[in-house]
């Protein structure tokens, strides 16, 4: 794969901004065409249904995957043609589905290895402690393995890995997956506190809409791998189809199938 990298024009504020971007799983086209923008200090948040291309999103900004067209830039520098670990070292971190956690290291070995990249060794380890002020928890259990956590430990251990290689963007695909409402939303409040106070934005694929627009600044809904809403988080939260289809609030028999035609006409 090439290194080889382009500078794109944008606006100073910008993260990451996709244009035209396409990507396949061998003959079948998963993302359509995706454009969009993450500012500075944002958290923002991909909804969708399953399959909707969200994930697959999130391993083509991360190098996971190679786009087959469009461009992914990272403050302005084109990042498709770069490999996985040197957009990390751009400052892009991927948090995947599952944690994907290293069961049989210690939690501290973990977390150790989310500095893989640094050379800043002495900083890497003033952040071991910052890490452990977020994650209280982690540091009761440094010395346990880490496939012996609970669920929403080993979510916390993943997160605690991603920020030690000191991120501008955090990509964190559903946080909230298998963990109790009472976790998601303690995770959910770190995650805000992580994005407010180390100034670290934020991109979050979330089945659980309700959490992840109440976290939110901004929102993307996705379908069938096209972008086919995006507004702030208030007004999304605000729209009755949002409502009707990932809030759960039930709309009246005409308005279902009002709301089913306009969806028809209008996101399709």
């Amino acid at each position: 794969m090439s290194t080889q990298t382009t500078t794109l024009a944008t606006t100073p504020d910008v993260v990451l901004q996709i244009d035209n971007l396409e990507s396949y799983y061998g003959p079948i086209m998963a993302i359509r065409g995706i454009s969009l923008k993450v500012h500075e200090g944002q958290i923002v948040t991909l909804l969708g249904a399953n399959g909707a291309g969200k994930t697959t999103l999130l391993k083509t900004i991360s190098g996971v995957m190679d786009p087959e067209k469009g461009t992914v830039s990272m403050e302005g520098m084109a990042i498709q043609s770069m490999e996985p670990d040197a957009i990390v070292r751009r400052g892009i971190v991927h948090v995947p589905e599952g944690r994907e956690i290293f069961p049989l290291m210690t939690v501290g070995e973990n977390i150790a290895m989310g500095a893989y990249t640094r050379k800043d060794r002495s900083a890497a380890v003033a952040d071991e402690e910052i890490v452990y002020f977020y994650f209280p928890i982690l540091k009761e259990r440094r010395n346990q393995r880490g496939g012996t956590l609970s669920g929403g430990q080993q979510q916390m251990l993943a997160i605690a890995r991603g920020l030690m290689s000191r991120p501008k963007l955090m990509l964190l695909d559903e946080p909230s997956l298998g963990l109790s409402p009472l976790l998601t939303q303690e995770i959910f409040e770190i995650i805000v506190r992580i994005n407010k106070e180390q100034k670290v934005t934020m991109m979050i694929v979330e089945q659980n809409a309700k959490v992840a627009l109440d976290a939110a600044d901004y929102g993307y809904v996705m379908e069938l791998g096209r972008i086919v809403m995006n507004d702030t988080a208030e007004v999304l939260a605000a729209s009755k189809d949002i409502q009707e289809f990932y809030l759960g609030v039930s709309q009246d028999v005409n308005q279902r199938r009002q709301r089913r035609w306009k969806q028809h006409k209008t996101w399709r």
